[in-house]
C-alpha cells in the first residue's frame, strides 16, 4: 500500500483550501437555538466558489469538462469541508457524478455531467431506506412497463432533497437485484415531507407513488449501487475525520492558552491523556479511511472484499468522532456550551454524522459475517 498521495490529488487539497478560508462555521443560526432548519438553502455563493475551482467536477471525465479524478481527491476535499462546517451538498453531488459516470448510458451522462460539472445541476441522493435501519434498495419497488420503469416506495432523511434537481434513488427491480434511478425532484408521483437533521440542516422523506421514468434515467449495472454506497459511506467518513481534527485543534488552542492554578491546562497531566487519546483516535480514523478508500478505487485484492475496509472505517469514524467531540466539550467546561462559540456546532455535526454512518455493533456483526464468510487461511 502507498499511501501517499498523487500531485492532482494534493493541488485538489490546496484549492479547496483557499475556497473554503473563507468560510465561517457560525454563518448561520445555531441549531440549538433553532427550531426548524438552519436555513433554506445551502451556501450557494461556496457553490459557485467550488465550481469555478474546478472542484465540483473532480470525479467527472474530461469530455464532459471535468478532470478526471478518483474518489480519493474527493474525500480529501470532504476533509477540508468539514473542517469550516461548509453546507453544501458536496459528497451528494460528487457521488451521483461518479455513479452516472462510471455506470450510465453516454446518452445520460452527456445530459447531465456537463451540467454537474459547472454546479448548474444539482443531484442528492437517497441511501437511508424507508426508516434509515434497512437496506435503502428494499425501500422502493421498481418494475418495467413497457419501454418505461414504474417506482413505488419511500426514502427517509435526503439531504436537501427539497432543493435539489434531481435525486439519484436505489430501488429493487423483480429479480431482487439493485437498480439506481434519476429522478427529477418534480416529477409527477413524488411527494416530500420535509425533516430537518440534528444538525439543523434540511432533510426530506421522499415518497413515490407510481412513479413513471424512462429507462434513459435508469442505472441498471448490478455493481452501481455498492459503488455509489461505499463512496458516500468513506466520504461521510472523510468528513468526521476534517471535523474531529478541527475539534482536537479547537481544543488544544483552548487548552494551551486557558490556565487554572498559573499553569495553563494542556500541562495537566489527565488534560494531556485525554487529548492524546483523541489523537490516536483520529489517526485510527485516518489510517482506516485511506485503508478503504485504496481497496475501492484500485479494485485491489485482499483477504476480505473492500465492504470490510469500509465495515472498519465505519466503525472507527462513528466511535471516533463522537470520543473527540465529548471529550472536546468536556476539556472547554461550560464555555464549550457557549452558544456564541462554535464548538457545539460541531457537536452537533458530530452526532448527524455517527446517526448517519450507523451504530459501530452493526459494522461489527457485518464484519464478523464477512470474516465467516471468508476465513482467513
Amino acid at each position: 500500500m502507498d499511501f501517499t498521495f498523487t500531485e492532482e490529488q494534493q493541488a485538489a487539497v490546496e484549492a479547496a483550501k483557499a475556497v473554503f478560508s473563507g468560510v465561517a462555521p457560525d454563518s448561520v443560526p445555531s441549531p440549538a437555538l433553532t427550531p426548524g432548519a438552519v436555513a433554506d438553502d445551502f451556501d450557494r455563493t461556496l457553490w459557485h466558489q467550488l465550481a469555478e475551482g474546478d472542484l465540483l467536477s473532480l470525479l467527472i471525465a474530461p469530455e464532459h469538462g471535468g478532470a478526471g479524478l478518483d474518489p480519493i481527491a474527493l474525500l480529501l476535499v470532504l476533509r477540508e469541508s468539514a473542517k469550516v462546517l461548509a453546507r453544501i451538498p458536496l459528497l451528494e453531488n460528487s457521488s451521483a457524478a461518479f455513479t452516472v459516470q462510471r455506470y450510465a448510458t453516454e446518452e445520460l451522462r452527456a445530459e447531465v455531467l456537463p451540467q454537474m460539472a459547472r454546479g448548474d445541476l444539482v443531484v442528492t441522493v437517497a441511501a437511508s431506506g424507508r426508516t434509515g435501519h434497512e437496506p435503502a434498495e428494499l425501500s422502493v419497488e421498481a418494475r418495467q412497463e413497457g419501454a418505461d420503469w414504474i417506482l413505488d416506495g419511500t426514502q427517509t432523511a435526503v439531504p436537501w432533497a427539497g432543493i435539489a434537481d434531481r435525486i439519484l434513488l436505489p430501488a429493487h427491480a423483480p429479480d431482487g437485484h439493485a437498480v439506481l434511478a434519476l429522478v427529477p425532484r418534480t416529477h409527477p408521483g413524488i411527494a416530500l415531507d420535509d425533516q430537518v437533521s440534528t444538525s439543523g440542516e434540511r432533510l426530506a422523506e421522499v415518497r413515490l407513488d407510481s412513479v413513471r421514468i424512462g429507462a434513459r434515467e435508469m442505472i441498471t449495472d448490478p455493481a452501481a449501487w455498492e459503488s455509489l454506497r461505499h463512496v458516500l459511506t468513506t466520504g461521510t467518513c472523510a468528513l468526521a475525520l476534517g471535523l474531529g481534527e478541527r475539534v482536537l485543534a479547537m481544543t488544544s488552542d483552548y487548552t494551551g492558552t486557558r490556565e487554572q492554578f498559573g499553569f495553563p491546562v494542556a500541562t495537566f497531566q489527565a488534560v494531556a491523556v485525554q487529548t492524546a487519546d483523541r489523537f490516536i483516535d483520529l489517526r485510527a480514523m485516518e489510517a482506516t479511511l485511506w485503508q478503504a478508500a485504496w481497496r475501492i478505487t484500485t479494485g485491489a485484492p485482499g483477504a476480505l472484499p473492500p465492504a470490510g475496509d469500509v465495515a472498519v472505517a465505519k466503525i472507527w469514524a462513528a466511535e471516533g468522532v463522537r470520543r473527540v467531540v465529548q471529550t472536546a466539550q468536556h476539556l472547554h467546561g461550560g464555555f464549550g456550551a457557549d452558544t456564541d462559540y462554535p464548538l457545539h456546532r460541531y457537536h452537533a455535526w458530530a452526532k448527524q454524522l455517527e446517526l448517519s454512518l450507523g451504530p459501530a455493533a452493526a459494522h461489527e456483526e457485518a464484519l464478523g459475517n464477512l470474516l465467516a464468510a471468508h476465513p482467513l487461511s
